[in-house]
């Protein structure tokens, strides 16, 4: 029987669930409070310039194929990819360049040249790494999270020892590498999972299967084009999208969403999804007797960091700059703490650049380049324009001379972004840019629900609930609140 869905959110995980409840049959209608779809995946232009304001690496190309061949459509329907290589660059100081290479021989290489012996434990590293991946996306990442017996299987129980989910990614890293340099490289992806290497379970060494070996890809056009497709499938299918909608209030009678508000008007529901932010949808749109948790319960929650982001036009060609890269010229280990367990503005930050243009010519006028800068940063700092510019001041002079070039004063455009628009473009729970941090006591069913335990007919969907985090497992979260729902 068809039923009128709501959804708050158009990101991934609020296109996602939509599609798939499209598909079977419902009556679906997205309510965004921006003037663009997308989320924290939004993009803007300026002065000729093509912005992806959030999501930047194209990990998991498995999971997006999967998600549009659900559809009987193929990737190349909406957008194409391109695989980059080198995957990125890592700047550990002046003249000392890591370029990650795309092909497993050459990376390989690149391992045996760092530390003699260190190809064939890349090798059993990465073999390992597969087994967790493959486990992970078949047997844990497509689990609601809803009930411990959900994981009471022999396969999902005899699979956890080897996932390693109590021993460290730093401790495991180490005993197969000694190279500082080679450590970086494997443990940054960890970086923005919400810990430090030291307390990241090593089951997370399956992002560098999906790094290093599944590759690092890029749709021409833009990160925004994944959700350019996923924005003109939902509307084949159906699915109505009102912008610039915010939802102001649900309303509860008897334990059932029968109106949400919005700055636009009423709405009428038999279910509703948010693809927003938890926290604010619980905390702000319903009244406190329906909430299942408490703010204590959030006050209490670890948060994956916030940023600071600069995107910046340059008048100018580059040198010395590829698509993606990370500058580790600074303390690694110290800024971890400075994000995850003494949160500060850090003295010393590590950064990243991404260039699309380098790749892409589409998104900056012609002779330009678009670059943007993103250094973690812990979430609920103040945030205020002074401290901003001190940090820019901090990464652009830095930038200037690991490059060896002249670049503040190419800048012909420049906007900032940190905790404050966090929070005012997406209510984001203490500014954070990325969601709830992926630590042993938040894991599974020790996430906030997908499903209200007080109002039957509310779902949640997206980074704050099942499976976590990242754009790929924001498609997964889609899917598997609009699998409860047709259930």
């Amino acid at each position: 029987m068809s039923k009128k869905i709501i959804i708050i959110g158009s990101g991934f995980s609020g296109l996602s669930s939509a599609c798939y409840l499209a598909k079977g049959g419902h009556q679906v209608t997205i309510l965004e409070k921006n003037a663009v779809p997308g989320g924290r995946a939004r993009k803007f232009e300026a002065d000729g310039f093509n912005f992806d304001m959030g999501p930047s690496w194209y990990w998991m190309p498995d999971v997006f194929d999967k998600f549009f061949n659900d559809f009987g459509k193929k990737v190349e329907d909406y957008y194409q990819l391109v695989r980059l290589d080198p995957s990125y660059s890592i700047h550990f100081g002046k003249d000392d360049i890591m370029e990650v290479p795309a092909k497993l021989e050459d990376l390989k290489s690149m391992f045996e040249s760092y530390e003699k012996g260190s190809a064939k434990k890349l090798e059993q590293f990465l073999k390992e790494a597969e087994y967790k991946y493959k486990v992970g996306m078949e047997e844990f990442v497509h689990k609601p999270g809803l009930s411990i017996f959900e994981f009471a299987d022999m396969r999902v129980l005899k699979s956890l020892f080897k996932m390693q989910m109590l021993t460290s990614m730093s401790s495991y890293v180490r005993k197969l590498f000694k190279n500082e340099k080679l450590i970086q490289l494997l443990e940054f992806p960890v970086l923005f999972l919400g810990a430090t290497p030291e307390k990241t379970p090593a089951m997370y060494s399956l992002m560098n299967y999906a790094d290093l070996a599944l590759g690092t890809w890029y749709p021409l056009g833009g990160m925004h084009k994944i959700i350019e497709g996923m924005v003109s499938l939902a509307k084949e299918l159906g699915v109505e999208i009102k912008l610039e909608t915010e939802v102001t209030q649900l309303i509860v009678p008897n334990g059932h969403v029968k109106t949400v508000l919005t700055n636009q008007g009423e709405f009428s529901a038999d279910i509703v999804i948010g693809a927003a932010d938890y926290h604010h949808i619980e905390q702000q749109l319903i009244e406190k007797k329906k909430r299942d948790y408490s703010q204590e319960y959030w006050n209490k929650r670890t948060m994956a960091p916030s940023s600071l982001l600069f995107y910046l036009g340059i008048n100018k060609k580059l040198k010395n700059i590829h698509h993606h890269n990370l500058f580790f010229d600074a303390d690694f280990k110290k800024h971890a703490i400075e994000i995850y367990e003494k949160p500060a503005w850090p003295e010393n930050p590590l950064f990243y650049v991404c260039a699309p243009s380098v790749t892409d010519n589409s998104v900056a006028p012609e002779g330009c380049e678009n670059i943007f800068i993103l250094i973690p940063l812990a979430p609920d700092l103040e945030d205020t324009e002074s401290m901003r510019e001190q940090y820019f001041e901090k990464v652009i002079s830095r930038l200037e001379v690991l490059t060896k070039q002249k670049i503040k004063s190419n800048i012909i455009y420049k906007r900032s972004y940190a905790h404050k628009d966090f929070k005012s473009d997406y209510h984001a729970y203490k500014g954070n840019a990325y969601g709830l941090a992926n630590t042993l006591n938040q894991t599974a069913i020790l996430k906030p629900r997908i499903k209200s335990k007080k109002i039957n007919n509310l779902y949640y969907t997206g980074q704050l609930t099942s499976p976590g985090p990242g754009v790929p497992p924001s498609l997964i979260s889609g899917k598997l609140v609009a699998e409860q729902i047709m259930k």
